[in-house]
């Protein structure tokens, strides 16, 4: 008897397995954060954030493989707490934001490295010039939103880049060139 259940528990396993598709879902952008990080003259880091993006994502907590995501990002919507700081960042020194209105990136795959981690590599580009980069990614959760009722997916990212690989080369190396990426997503679905 306990053969023929461990049987029926491994054929419903796989059938559920097999049978699960990756829902889409669209970011939560009032419980989504876009932060990074930067040094400044190896007195201090300095933390900023852009306030407005957008982005879509697919998701099989079964299949991490097939998962992939777009983000499309404001570059004016940059925000460090400072007027001067943040007009001076808008400007061509750093992000150009009237020539490139937007940076994006683009998935390319997910790695799985553990139960709740793994590796999401993509395409991000800055300044028109696209590189490849992969962030450390943690699933926070998926599941039934307990307001919403709807399908619900939480991410953790971190990584890092050199924004002269982008061309961003202003100040370097006395205000870093090192920026540390901090991305916390909330995403319903469609």
């Amino acid at each position: 008897m306990k053969t023929l259940l461990a049987l029926m528990a491994g054929a419903l396993a796989f059938t559920s397995t097999a049978n699960a598709k990756p829902a889409d879902y669209e970011f939560d952008t009032v419980h989504s954060q876009i932060i990074f990080k930067v040094n400044h003259l190896g007195y201090s880091n300095s933390y900023g954030k852009f306030r407005a993006f957008e982005g879509t994502l697919s998701f099989d907590p079964e299949d991490w493989s097939t998962a992939k995501t777009e983000v499309s990002i404001n570059t004016k919507s940059i925000d460090l707490e400072n007027k001067e700081w943040n007009d001076h960042m808008r400007n061509p020194d750093f992000f150009d934001v009237e020539q490139f209105p937007a940076m994006t990136f683009k998935s390319t795959k997910l790695e799985k490295t553990g139960e709740k981690t793994g590796k999401l590599h993509g395409d991000l580009t800055i300044l028109g010039k696209t590189q490849p980069i992969t962030l450390d990614l943690t699933l926070n959760q998926a599941g039934i939103h307990p307001m919403s009722e709807q399908p619900h997916v939480g991410f953790s990212a971190t990584g890092t880049i050199k924004r002269s690989e982008w061309g961003m080369e202003y100040g370097v190396p006395a205000v870093g060139d090192d920026v540390h990426i901090i991305i916390e997503v909330e995403a319903s679905a469609k």
